[in-house]
């Protein structure tokens, strides 16, 4: 059963940022609004607990979280925002919590956001961040992280290292990435009115602001349709509730089916992006997360109606979308 504050957060929600999903102006107005009161900074609060520090890539930052001493593994951590927010203090809180549990060093690039840049801007510099970091690093001890939007550019920048003949990442964790912005798959209308967060209307303004022109249904903007089978093995993070879910479903039997090994922890009630959320159902996600990549995966065993770390059969998942919060 979901939490008590997951359900004030997912009201919370409803009555706020949903708001700015609703339609192309109200999208707008919100990002109007952010460009005045956003940072990129990380919260003093964590400069005080890690060491950071920043460097510019084609004229933007990225900052640097140094690993624990004697460990080599990196993460590149792209963040969501629908291509158009800035990074938030919920993320950098995630962040600060991985890199404590896990040790590893952790590269976030402050990426030009639209509708000041586009498709392209973004992917030449999270691009030039990944060629630095191969310099640095082995490609077998370097992992690609994103949530919501980040987790597309995760999938795409890897799809674009395979087609540029690069060394490709070790594993990928993608929490409620958005993966298909075609509208092809029904599900997602009905899976949007039990949303609390998300709207097709706003977010297909994101991504017309985002995507220079390219189709939706191209894999550099839909990533699904691209060739899954360079990606590595992968865990996926997926909750009920949130409108991307069934996309995101499709994308791990696609994906197995290209032998690509995925595993889905899919939270019932659980709205997009709830592992930046502090509260019992993150907490547990994030427990997912350091096991998938420590590799000690059978430790973290489901629990019946809240957690499953299995493969979920896709059709059973996407009823569930529908059902109302109990």
């Amino acid at each position: 059963m979901p939490s008590l504050k997951s359900y004030v957060v997912s009201y919370v929600l409803r009555y706020s940022r949903k708001k700015a999903f609703s339609s192309p102006e109200n999208l707008q107005r919100w990002i109007a609004y952010a460009r005045k009161t956003e940072t990129h900074q990380p919260p003093a609060s964590l400069r005080s607990q890690l060491d950071i520090k920043t460097r510019t890539v084609g004229g933007f930052p990225a900052y640097e979280i140094a690993p624990k001493p004697g460990e080599r593994k990196r993460i590149l951590y792209l963040h969501g925002g629908a291509y158009v927010f800035q990074i938030t203090s919920y993320h950098w809180r995630l962040i600060a919590d991985m890199a404590d549990r896990l040790g590893f060093g952790f590269t976030v690039p402050i990426y030009p956001i639209a509708p000041e840049y586009d498709f392209h801007a973004m992917f030449g510099m999270v691009g030039d961040v990944y060629r630095q970091m191969l310099d640095e690093t082995d490609a077998q001890d370097i992992v690609f992280m994103g949530d919501s939007a980040g987790g597309n550019m995760a999938v795409v920048l890897t799809m674009m290292a395979a087609q540029e003949g690069l060394p490709l990442p070790l594993r990928h964790v993608l929490i409620s990435p958005g993966l298909d912005v075609s509208l092809t798959n029904p599900e997602i209308f009905e899976a949007e009115r039990n949303d609390p967060w998300l709207g097709i209307a706003g977010g297909l303004e994101a991504i017309r602001l985002y995507s220079a022109g390219i189709d939706p249904s191209d894999w550099r903007i839909s990533p699904i349709y691209g060739d899954l089978s360079v990606l590595p093995k992968t865990l996926l993070l997926a909750g009920s509730r949130d409108m991307l879910t069934p996309d995101n479903l499709v994308f791990a039997q696609k994906a197995r089916a290209a032998g690509v090994e995925v595993e889905v922890v899919y939270e019932e009630g659980m709205f997009h992006a709830w592992p930046l959320i502090d509260m019992p159902e993150a907490r547990r996600a994030r427990d997912s997360i350091v096991a998938f990549l420590t590799s000690e995966t059978e430790r973290y065993q489901a629990k019946a109606g809240e957690l499953s770390l299995q493969r979920p059969d896709r059709d059973l998942a996407a009823r569930d979308i529908a059902a109302p919060l109990r």
